[in-house]
């Protein structure tokens, strides 16, 4: 079912029961022990965890798994390391590491990505694409495959710069920087291409480009330097035919209007973002998923996460490429109980009729 609902709604065709994805949770696994009943843990190996996952998944009626396949190892120029907080079960991601490469403002606004990273062949990434798609399929059959780009434009050029040195550069040159962005648009165009060659039919394209509390910087500069290169970027998917669902992170509702005009077919959000605004505006002809807050499932009540959840619901149900999910993630902390109970509530309200 997960298969076709997601389909249906990211065809804006209505699907009867609403779609839904999660992130975070097919790796929270006392949750998955709890769903499936297979015992795993964060140290089972490899083969069990992809079936235990596989099979929440399946149980949880998942209509997708947010994924994409180009991110920092493509980078492989100097970059800046942020280190990791832990976050995944047990900490096992936690990474202390920071380090960045750049010294001053006068070498980030003279990084050239081409010089650093060096040109791609075409054929080579698409091909690449083609498996990751294909990996995906057959390891979610039940399921619509994604590939795609992380590391679009501000996440890029986050990663390689690291926060200090990219808001001291942009506050010393805001125009300085927007060329080294420029720069960086053209390197990463040669992976938006062999995207659009690609086998796969919806792409995720990822760009973290505000906080939680909004843009970070000038909402100008975004409309000089970011929009008219998103716009550049997505034209060769746009014209494959590709379905582009769009995510960043943070309060992205300042910029709405202008991802929406550059061509995107679906927006993924966090709890930040006005959803509501999204679907008044866009519910009719774009697709959207979010955006109950892990907060209230974490912290709240039962009647907490009802509300959470009818709040979502009754924001999405008469749009038609409307999906549910925990906009900011259902990490390990999260009491199992409660998602349970956020995943009984959901089946409960999730069919249209």
């Amino acid at each position: 079912m997960g298969y076709q609902n997601a389909m249906d709604a990211l065809q804006l065709r209505m699907p009867r029961k609403i779609p839904r994805t999660e992130y975070s949770a097919s790796g929270h696994w006392p949750l998955i022990r709890r769903v499936t009943g297979m015992e795993v843990t964060e140290k089972s190996g490899g083969e069990d965890k992809r079936r235990a996952v596989a099979a929440f998944e399946k149980a949880w009626d998942f209509g997708f798994t947010w994924q994409t396949l180009t991110y920092t190892p493509d980078l492989t120029g100097p970059r800046t390391t942020m280190g990791h907080a832990a976050y995944a079960e047990g900490g096992t991601d936690f990474d202390s590491r920071v380090f960045c490469p750049f010294t001053d403002t006068a070498q980030v606004l003279a990084y050239d990505p081409y010089e650093a990273n060096g040109a791609r062949d075409k054929a080579a990434l698409t091909a690449a694409y083609d498996r990751h798609y294909d990996e995906s399929a057959a390891a979610r059959p039940g399921q619509v495959s994604l590939t795609g780009i992380y590391i679009t434009m501000v996440s890029g050029l986050l990663e390689i710069f690291g926060w200090a040195m990219l808001l001291e550069a942009l506050g010393e040159d805001p125009d300085g920087f927007g060329a080294v962005a420029d720069r960086y648009a053209g390197w990463i165009a040669q992976y938006f291409e062999a995207l659009a060659d690609s086998k796969a039919p919806v792409v995720m394209i990822h760009d973290d480009i505000v906080w939680t509390s909004g843009p970070f910087a000038n909402p100008a500069w975004y409309r000089k330097y970011v929009f008219p290169n998103y716009e550049r970027l997505f034209e060769p998917l746009r014209r494959a035919g590709k379905i582009i669902l769009y995510t960043s992170d943070g309060n992205y509702g300042a910029f709405v209007d202008d991802v929406a005009a550059c061509g995107v077919s679906g927006f993924v959000m966090e709890p930040a973002t006005d959803m509501a605004y999204i679907a008044r505006k866009y519910g009719r002809t774009h697709a959207f998923v979010g955006n109950a807050d892990c907060r209230i499932l974490t912290f709240g009540s039962k009647a907490d996460i009802r509300r959470e959840v009818e709040r979502c619901m009754n924001i999405g149900r008469d749009c038609p490429g409307f999906f549910m999910a925990v906009g900011n993630h259902i990490p390990s902390n999260v009491p199992v109980e409660n998602a349970l109970y956020y995943n009984e509530v959901y089946e409960e309200l999730a069919y249209r009729y």
